[in-house]
Parts: C-alpha cells; structure tokens; sequence
C-alpha cells in the first residue's frame, strides 16, 4: 500500500499524477476492465464521489486547485482503492452519471 502523502499541495499533486497517468496507463490494459479509460473521466468519477453530487456544484474551476485537504485526502485514497480493486469503479461510475442525469 501506497503511503498518502499529508500536505495538501502533495496530495493534489498525488492525485494529479493518478488519474492523469496511472490509472489512465492502467486501463489501456486489455487485462483491465474499466468502464472509462481517459483521465478526465477519471476525474469525474472521482471528484463526484469526493463531493458526494456533481463536483462542479461544490468546488471552483479548476477543481483540483479548489480541493480541500480532506477532500484531497480521500481522493488520493479513493484512487488508490481503485487501482487496488477494493471498489467497484463501475460502480462509482453509474454513481457519477446518475447525479447528472446520465
């Protein structure tokens, strides 16, 4: 397990590199099952699970600079989650779309 870094400006940045590159690389994986493969999809999901509704209804553009300590907190640990399969990223990901009407 990843060891989440604790100051904010990390944590963003943590959570920048995730779902800009990780998990993004990860999904171009035929073996990897995801239901989105590009890293503004994965910021979606994410950022919307963080605010619990659409994000753009909770936080100012752009959002990563808007997010809060704990929200970073529990992105940078919902991504690692993810990639560790402890949740259902189809899940989060009907979740997302429901909040939007999708």
């Amino acid at each position: 397990m990843t060891s989440i870094p604790s100051r904010t400006a990390d944590l963003v940045s943590r959570y920048m590199v995730l779902t800009k590159e990780v998990m993004p690389q990860m999904a171009r994986d035929p073996a990897v099952k995801w239901p989105v493969r590009n890293d503004h999809c994965f910021q979606r999901i994410i950022l919307d699970i963080v605010c619990d509704g659409p994000w753009f209804a909770h936080l100012s553009r752009p959002a990563y600079k808007s997010l809060s300590h704990d929200q970073a907190v529990r992105a940078v640990q919902l991504c690692e989650d993810i990639i560790a399969n402890r949740v259902d990223l189809y899940d989060l990901n009907r979740r997302s779309l429901n909040w939007r009407g999708k």
